[in-house]
């Protein structure tokens, strides 16, 4: 994979002007208003004994997220340390769900308690029940109800994301002032919109190669992954006016949820990376209004960033800034 973006010292200067759209807040604060207002019940946390690590003790959570629709987690918290843990709340990527239990034992093993997120409709464990049905030529989650901004699937998938952040933060044993959000690709995406939306519960966000930023320039430009189903979508249906998908995007564009975050936050990117383009990462990167931002960067790296060697990287950045796991 060659280097086919800016070169580095534009990219830490690339601050676009994106528009937002006027009515952004009030779109956002009537959403999860609704949500809120729909959960009839708190979270359920139940144990799983089958298997039972020696040194985590394991939860399959549901949650109430979207219009009260439950949403699948686990959550995995290090046995034997002092209570309230602080937390990493952990979306997935692209297509993919929780998984199996026992894959999220790195940060338990730091000292800290993960919440793993289901992914509503990529999961094998939350669906995704739309009361709206989608049309049939949709080229993915991408393009889901991107006919309209009430009904585009990261509005739901979004909204779960802050929900979580709600539900562990009543957990008794989660310390609710040391919640931090993470990802990566799709993810990072929806750990920087939980920061945004979030602002005044998360203490410090984890963001790695993130989606869901520059959508226009993210179309134009990436030559893997998602953002092509916006070109296939927009290059078959003709009589679909840009302007219009655009404007809906606009309501999701992790640009926008960047400028109204207000906790510390690490980035990391790859400057080879074909699926989310360094130049869309550092536009989000470079309007982050939190306290202090700093980005990783991974010269060589391809959508997998610093694979392995980024979390140690998180580990040291969160103990400098107090954010330490038990020990």
């Amino acid at each position: 994979m060659a280097l086919t973006d800016m070169p580095l010292e534009e990219l830490r200067r690339y601050r676009p002007e994106v528009p937002e759209p006027p009515d952004l807040d009030d779109f956002w604060a009537g959403t999860l208003k609704a949500a809120r207002g729909a959960a009839d019940a708190p979270a359920i946390y139940e144990p799983v004994t089958d298997p039972a690590p020696a040194t985590v003790e394991l939860f399959d959570v549901r949650f109430p997220g979207w219009g009260g629709q439950p949403v699948a987690a686990w959550l995995v918290m290090p046995r034997g340390v002092p209570r309230p843990l602080p937390v990493v709340v952990t979306y997935i990527g692209y297509g993919g769900g929780r998984g199996l239990s026992t894959e999220h034992l790195f940060w338990s093993a730091m000292g800290y308690a993960q919440l793993v997120v289901d992914t509503r409709g990529q999961g094998h464990d939350t669906p995704d029940p739309d009361p709206v049905p989608f049309p049939q030529l949709t080229y993915g989650f991408m393009t889901r109800g991107i006919e309209h901004r009430d009904h585009y699937f990261y509005r739901r998938a979004m909204t779960d994301c802050v929900r979580a952040v709600d539900a562990v933060r009543e957990h008794p044993d989660i310390d609710p002032e040391r919640v931090i959000v993470s990802g990566i690709s799709q993810g990072g995406g929806l750990a920087l919109a939980t920061a945004g939306l979030a602002r005044d519960t998360v203490a410090a966000a984890l963001i790695d190669v993130p989606f869901l930023c520059h959508y226009r320039r993210s179309a134009e430009i990436a030559s893997e992954g998602p953002y092509p189903e916006l070109v296939r979508y927009l290059g078959r249906h003709r009589r679909v006016d840009p302007a219009v998908v655009f404007d809906v995007l606009n309501h999701f564009d992790g640009l926008h949820f960047a400028a109204r975050a207000t906790a510390p936050a690490l980035f990391s990117v790859g400057l080879m990376d074909p699926v989310c383009p360094p130049s869309t990462v550092f536009a989000a990167y470079n309007r982050w209004a939190g306290e202090r931002s700093d980005i990783t960067v991974w010269e060589f790296g391809d959508h997998a960033g610093g694979w392995a060697s980024q979390p140690v990287e998180q580990v040291r950045w969160l103990a400098e800034r107090g954010l330490s796991g038990a020990r």
